[in-house]
C-alpha cells in the first residue's frame, strides 16, 4: 500500500480544492456508498477499518518492545487491510478513487499477513504472556518440545491443581516465564480488589500481570527443578522473533493508517442564503447562548465540507466555488506568540479586510470585545462600512454575530441592500428565557443578562445588585453607593480606636499594654 495515496485524501482537510472535476469524482465515491444496494459492501470495510490499530507499535517493533498484544494487533490491522483492497478491487474501477486504491495497495500486505499467520501462535502466546511460534517452524524448536512434551503435561498438571484450588476459581494454566520458572496463572476474581484478597491456602503469590494472578506452587517449584534448565532452550523462539520483527520492519514504509470519522451533531435547522446583490453582509444580534456562534460555525463547516467534496448535512444545498474562509472566531493567548487577545482579534480581522473576495466566506465572533466598548464598536463599524462601500460583486459572504446592539441603534452603518439583519428568536416565559435556536429577521434590543446569569446560577442577589440596580444607575448617570454603609457611629468609634493606637508610647516601659487593650482599647470585652 502506497502511503502517499491517503496523505493525499488528509490534505483535503488543510487544502479545499475549486477544481469541479475533483468535487465531482468525490461525490461519485459519496453517492456509491449512500445507495441501500451498497450497504453491504459498506458494512465490510467499515468493518476491515475498524480492525486497524496504530501503526506507532512498528516504533516498538524497532526497539524490540514488542508485546504480544502488539503481534495481535499489527496482524489484524494487515489483515484488514488485504480485505480492504480485495473488497475495493471488486467495485467498479470507473470510479477513480476506487481504481487508485484497488492500484496502491502494496503486495507487502499479503506477503505480512502471510508470515505472522504461519509463524505466530497466538493462542498460546496470549495464555503465557510471551511470543510463542507456532510448530513446523523451527526444526530445533519442534526437537525441544518433543523431548519435553510439556503442552500435555502442563494441561495436565494444570488440571490437578485446580482440583484442590478455591471452588471460586473458574480455570487455571501452567505457564513458563524465562528466569522466573514455571508459575500457576488463574484469572483474577471480581471479589479480588486488595492484596490481602490475592492469598490463597498452599499457594506463593508472585505477581498481577492483565488481571491474572501467578502463584508458586509445590509442583511448579518440582518443574523448576526438573525442567527449568531445559526450558531455557526454547528461549530460541525469541531469535525467531527477532528475524520476523526484522522481516516486517523491512516493509513498514509501506504501510498506514486510516482515520475514521466521527458524524456531528445535529442541529436545529436554520437556512442560510448568500446572493450576488442581496444579502452578501449578515448581521445577527442575540442574547449570549442563543445560538449565534454555532450558527456561524455551522455554515462555515457546510462550506467547508462542500469545498472537500463531501455531502452535506443540509436538506438542500448550492454552494458556489469559495476561494477562501477567513475566521474571528476564537482567540486564545500564548506566551510563545507575544500578542495580546485583542492583538490577536485585529491581526484575523486584518486578513479578512486585505485579502477577502467576493468569492470569499468571511466569519466574525464577538469583534471588538477585547478592548473598551467605544473602541471596540467604532472598529467594528468601520469594518463593516469599509466593506458595504465596494462593488457588490467585490463583498464578500459575512456572517457577523455581535452584542454590540448600538451598532445598529445608533445608525452607525451605511444603507446598503447587501446588509441584511438577523436574530435568534428567544421567549421571555414570567422570568424565564426561553431560547428557540430559530433565525429570523430583526434585531435583539435586549442582552437578556439578568436571565442568563440567573441560568448560569449565580445568586439571585448578586444578579438583582449587579444586572438590575447597578447597570441601570450606570445607564442613566446617577451615583453608584456601595451596598453597605458605615454608620457615623461606627466610624467615630473606629477613628476613637486609631487615635488611641497612634498616642501609645510603646517605648514606655511603664506602659501595661494588658491594660490599655483590655480596659481603654476594649472596654466592653471584659475578661
Amino acid at each position: 500500500l502506497q502511503v502517499q495515496i491517503w496523505l493525499q485524501k488528509a490534505t483535503w482537510f488543510l487544502r479545499p480544492t475549486q477544481d469541479l472535476a475533483v468535487l465531482r469524482r468525490r461525490q461519485e465515491v459519496i453517492s456509491f456508498f449512500t445507495c441501500p444496494q451498497n450497504s453491504d459492501v459498506q458494512s465490510t470495510l467499515q468493518s476491515s477499518l475498524r480492525n486497524i490499530r496504530n501503526i506507532p507499535l512498528l516504533h516498538r517493533m524497532s526497539l524490540s518492545h514488542t508485546k504480544v498484544t502488539d503481534w495481535q494487533s499489527l496482524y489484524k490491522t494487515v489483515y484488514s487491510a488485504v480485505c480492504i483492497r480485495d473488497t475495493v478491487r471488486h467495485l467498479p474501477q470507473s470510479i477513480q478513487l476506487f481504481h487508485e486504491i484497488s492500484q496502491g495497495f502494496s503486495e507487502d500486505l499479503h506477503q505480512i499477513a502471510s508470515i505472522i499467520s504461519r509463524v505466530v501462535d497466538f493462542e498460546t502466546s496470549l495464555a503465557e504472556n510471551r511470543f510463542t511460534i507456532k510448530p513446523n517452524v523451527d526444526p530445533a524448536i519442534d526437537e525441544k518440545r518433543r523431548m519435553m512434551g510439556l503442552s500435555d503435561f502442563l494441561t495436565e498438571i494444570a488440571r490437578k491443581e485446580l482440583e484442590y484450588l478455591d471452588a471460586r476459581v473458574p480455570s487455571c494454566c501452567v505457564i513458563y516465564i524465562p528466569l522466573i520458572g514455571f508459575l500457576l496463572s488463574i484469572p483474577r476474581l471480581p471479589s479480588m480488589v486488595e492484596r490481602e484478597d490475592f492469598d490463597m491456602s498452599g499457594l506463593d503469590f508472585m505477581f498481577l500481570s492483565e488481571d491474572r494472578l501467578h502463584y508458586r506452587s509445590q509442583r511448579t517449584k518440582e518443574l523448576d527443578n526438573l525442567l527449568g534448565d531445559l526450558h531455557c532452550d526454547i528461549r530460541m523462539e525469541t531469535a525467531v522473533m527477532t528475524q520476523l520483527q526484522n522481516t516486517i520492519l523491512e516493509r513498514s514504509g509501506s504501510l498506514y493508517h486510516p482515520l475514521l470519522e466521527l458524524c456531528s451533531p445535529v442541529f436545529v435547522p436554520n437556512s442560510f442564503l448568500s446572493s450576488e446583490s442581496q444579502g452578501r453582509v449578515k448581521i445577527i444580534t442575540g442574547p449570549n447562548s442563543s445560538g449565534k456562534s454555532i450558527y456561524l460555525k455551522q455554515v462555515g463547516l457546510i462550506v467547508f465540507m462542500a469545498l472537500i467534496g463531501s455531502d452535506v448535512p443540509a436538506k438542500e444545498a448550492e454552494i458556489g466555488l469559495v476561494d477562501a474562509i477567513f475566521t474571528r472566531m476564537q482567540s486564545r493567548e500564548s506566551v510563545s506568540v507575544g500578542l495580546s487577545t485583542f492583538m490577536i482579534d485585529l491581526n484575523q480581522m486584518a486578513q479578512a479586510l486585505n485579502n477577502s473576495t467576493g468569492n470569499s466566506l468571511v466569519l466574525i465572533d464577538e469583534f471588538g470585545k477585547g478592548t473598551n466598548t467605544v473602541d471596540g464598536l467604532s472598529l467594528l463599524a468601520a469594518s463593516i462600512s469599509h466593506w458595504l462601500r465596494k462593488s457588490p460583486v467585490d463583498v464578500p459572504h459575512i456572517l457577523l454575530a455581535t452584542n454590540f446592539h448600538s451598532l445598529l441603534q445608533m445608525d452607525l452603518l451605511p444603507s446598503s441592500d447587501l446588509l441584511s439583519l438577523l436574530t435568534l428568536e428567544t421567549v421571555v416565559d414570567g422570568d424565564e428565557l426561553v431560547f428557540l435556536y430559530q433565525l429570523k429577521e430583526g434585531i435583539c434590543h435586549s442582552s437578556y443578562a439578568a436571565n442568563i446569569a440567573t441560568l448560569a446560577g449565580l445568586p439571585v442577589g448578586v444578579v438583582k445588585r449587579g444586572v438590575e440596580q447597578v447597570s441601570e444607575l450606570y445607564r442613566t448617570g446617577r451615583v453608584i453607593k456601595p451596598l453597605d454603609k458605615v454608620s457615623s457611629d461606627e466610624q467615630a468609634n473606629c477613628r476613637s480606636v486609631v487615635e488611641k493606637f497612634l498616642n501609645l508610647d510603646l517605648e514606655d516601659k511603664a506602659v501595661d499594654l494588658h491594660h490599655f487593650m483590655k480596659k481603654e482599647l476594649l472596654p466592653s470585652g471584659g475578661d
